[in-house]
């Protein structure tokens, strides 16, 4: 937050410079404290513990306050009760004295009164349990007051106490601490007019309540200490408990990481018959059941696979021999008649696109496999899209489709398998001319220094909400009942998802029902780098602000981040 431009400079420095250490003084605090906050996160144990210890503390020492004040209270009112039992003979003893002096002007009344409070004091009140006695005369000034010690009793006897009982003629009471002879000492101090021959003086009872604060601070340190060993005795309890609890699901947590790795014989530890070696039980029949799963599925798919290229590699031979035959009669197609030179044309046709499905299924088997490599080289993209452009314009002029190439003037240097780059190309292009429904269709060439990505937009049909997915899975197709231009096997965009893979980059799709979709390749411009974003946008970017966009291939990596 700035200073405020209104305040002078004088000022706003100051601020800048406490602002400044204020930052860092934060900084060094999120930095001192980040091992106990990551800690925090991560420990289930250490957050019950934590939990348990505040709220025990917080319930104990609750307790413990209610106990301690309970005790003093109780330990005062005691103290209370007995000094009023005792006040009661001390009154009458000093009627009974004080009664024989019918004037204040009696010579004999000041010794009587010395007599009393030295016979009424318990004690020695510089000592240890000593308590004090006091008669004074507020309504008669020339009557001196006796004190049964020379100490200073105006800390214990205040003028409230004064007002109360000479005043208002009530019995009062009141604690007070006071220092005598250099140590404080806390006081009960009990008052009580006491009537006489010539009118009423007040007597004073002062008692030290040393043994009842001794007492109560027994108490206040016995429920301290209690309840201190009973906070951490409930921590130690608490972090038992939850370690019981806390291991096995840690055994539970390490041991489905195995899992997911690939080491399916991991098991976890079943102790005992309670609910946790139930749940351990559990988990080890469902990794059983799972491991039986995946094994029966892999060797289903290892069939499959063997099965795919086996065919494959079988049909070659035949296909060989037919493709011979074949190209003879298609090459004297001229001289038979009508019907049977268009049946040579079509059994050419039918030949081309078989030859092409038994590359692509050996191709795919070589994915599934995991024999697919990466022959990466330092190439120029923008002849690739030329070549590909060059190579579909013919069947463009037969739809009726347009091919725009919008290509950079200067070389797209990027290291890339060029074969596996074109074949990704030839297949989006190729099924953006089929779809494109006679509109045309614009291909885009966009890099920056961490990827270059290429667009293929077409206008046509269009692709529903949760295509987008689908478009990437092995003989899927948008509008099954559309007749085929290109002879297409159903397996270019899977493919072509597996060549994006294989370079570490994606391949994505977006459409919208009636107005086109648009496919994006995006790969790194160094072999082994990780995107982090595209050069070109998913949406195209005459798509209206308003639209839903797209989703995302199944086969992209990394979530992408729109450029526009």
């Amino acid at each position: 937050m700035r200073a405020p431009a209104w305040l002078p400079m004088s000022v706003r420095r100051p601020l800048r410079v406490l602002r400044r250490y204020f930052r860092l003084g934060v900084r060094r605090f999120e930095y001192a404290s980040a091992p106990a906050r990551r800690a925090w996160r991560r420990s289930l144990q250490l957050r019950v513990v934590a939990l348990t210890l505040v709220a025990s503390s917080l319930l104990v020492g609750a307790f413990g306050y209610f106990v301690a004040a309970s005790s003093a209270d109780i330990l005062l009112l005691r103290a209370q009760d007995e000094v009023r039992a005792s006040m009661d003979s001390k009154v009458d003893y000093a009627i009974s004295q004080l009664t024989v002096h019918p004037r204040t002007k009696d010579p004999k009344l000041p010794s009587t009164i010395s007599t009393i409070v030295i016979a009424l004091a318990d004690g020695d009140p510089t000592e240890s349990g000593g308590s004090i006695v006091s008669i004074r005369a507020e309504r008669f000034p020339e009557i001196t007051p006796f004190t049964s010690a020379k100490v200073d009793t105006r800390q214990l006897i205040t003028d409230d106490l004064i007002a109360d009982v000479a005043g208002r003629r009530k019995k009062a009471t009141q604690v007070r601490t006071a220092t005598i002879n250099d140590d404080t000492v806390k006081y009960l101090v009990y008052g009580t007019p006491v009537p006489t021959g010539f009118g009423q003086v007040e007597l004073y009872y002062m008692v030290p309540l040393t043994t009842e604060d001794s007492a109560a601070n027994q108490i206040r340190t016995t429920v301290l200490v209690t309840g201190l060993a009973l906070v951490i005795l409930l921590g130690v309890v608490a972090g038992l408990v939850t370690r019981l609890v806390v291991n096995p699901v840690r055994d539970a947590a390490r041991t489905a990481q195995r899992l997911s790795a690939g080491l399916l014989d991991q098991r976890m530890r079943v102790d005992g018959e309670d609910d946790l070696a139930l749940l351990a039980a559990s988990f080890n029949q469902m990794a059983a059941n799972l491991q039986r799963q995946i094994v029966r599925l892999e060797e289903m798919s290892r069939l499959q696979r063997r099965f795919t290229s086996d065919v494959s590699h079988e049909l070659r031979t035949p296909l060989t021999t037919v493709r011979m035959a074949a190209d003879l009669i298609f090459a004297e197609r001229d001289e038979f008649d009508p019907a049977v030179a268009r049946s040579a044309e079509l059994l050419q046709a039918e030949l081309d696109r078989f030859e092409s499905l038994l590359t692509d299924l050996l191709e795919i088997s070589r994915f599934d496999a995991g024999f697919a490599a990466l022959d990466a080289e330092h190439t120029d993209l923008v002849p690739i899209c030329e070549r590909v452009a060059e190579r579909l314009t013919g069947l463009a002029e037969r739809v009726g489709v347009q091919l725009d190439l919008r290509l950079p003037d200067t070389p797209v240097i990027a290291e890339v398998d060029p074969r596996r780059v074109e074949r990704v190309l030839r297949n989006l292009v190729g099924n953006a001319v089929e779809h494109g429904e006679g509109r045309p269709v614009e291909v885009t060439l966009a890099a920056d220094d961490a990827a270059v990505a290429i667009t293929v937009r077409d206008h046509g049909i269009g692709l529903k909400p949760g295509e987008e997915r689908l478009v990437f899975n092995r003989f899927w197709r948008a509008d099954p009942s559309r007749a085929r231009q290109t002879g297409g096997t159903g397996l270019g965009l899977s493919i072509s998802a597996e060549d994006a893979r294989l370079h570490g980059g994606w391949l994505e799709a977006w459409g919208a029902p009636g107005e086109g979709a648009q496919f994006r390749l995006t790969l790194p411009i160094r072999s082994g780098d990780r995107l982090l974003s595209a050069p070109l946008p998913l949406i195209p970017r005459d798509r209206t602000p308003a639209a839903e966009p797209g989703v995302m291939g199944p086969d992209a990596a990394e979530p992408a981040v729109e450029v526009v």
